[in-house]
């Protein structure tokens, strides 16, 4: 975060909120499992595997989908060079958007966990993710040892930037719940909405 001007860390801090509100609305249609926390999905699959042996598939599905997922945004990416936000955003946008008509649960979760792979492709450092979106673990730490530099007067520059990072993902999951709880037919379309804006915003970044 402290290597992106103030215009692109709204960027990425719009598209974490984005990531935690399509997890909510996922996790409340997939029986508490995540279209953008793998970790989680990869402690369920490790408790499934001797627990219900059955349910296992479920989170490694959602595991490999999501690979896939930021492997296609990667490619992407790639052969969009200084456009890759945009084309990124476009192509979460549309998987989104795709996910909102599905009539079945299972391509729903497909498309999700796809469209939230590859989200994190939107910022990236000599091909490799410089911000991760769908992911916090990495931004509390980073807080943490920002905050305890500032504290210990050793430096911790920029802590803020990773804590509104993480207030992003979780504002965006509330949000994600309520709409879920409240309008859940129109939850997946208001999240393709917000990724088209997001997409229309990074095209006016000319360097990415």
């Amino acid at each position: 975060m402290n290597a992106i001007d103030r215009t692109r860390r709204r960027l990425a801090i719009a598209a974490a909120a984005l990531a935690g509100y399509v997890d909510a609305v996922g996790f409340l249609s997939a029986d508490r499992y995540f279209v953008s926390f793998m970790s989680g999905n990869t402690t369920r699959l490790g408790v499934d595997l001797i627990a219900a042996p059955r349910s296992a598939a479920i989170p490694a599905l959602l595991v490999a989908g999501f690979v896939l997922g930021v492997f296609g945004g990667a490619v992407l990416a790639a052969k969009a060079g200084p456009r890759r936000k945009f084309a990124v955003l476009v192509l979460v946008a549309g998987l989104l958007g795709g996910a909102a008509l599905s009539p079945r649960i299972e391509l729903t979760l497909a498309l999700l966990v796809l469209a939230m792979g590859a989200l994190n492709n939107t910022f990236q450092r000599d091909g490799e993710v410089s911000v991760g979106l769908t992911y916090m673990t990495g931004a509390l730490v980073r807080f943490a040892q920002g905050l305890a530099a500032k504290v210990m007067g050793t430096g911790g520059k920029g802590w803020e930037g990773w804590l509104l990072l993480w207030l992003g993902l979780a504002l965006g999951a509330v949000s994600g719940a309520y709409a879920m709880l409240t309008w859940p037919d129109m939850a997946l379309w208001l999240a393709a909405v917000w990724a088209a804006a997001l997409a229309l915003f990074a095209r006016r970044l000319s360097v990415s």
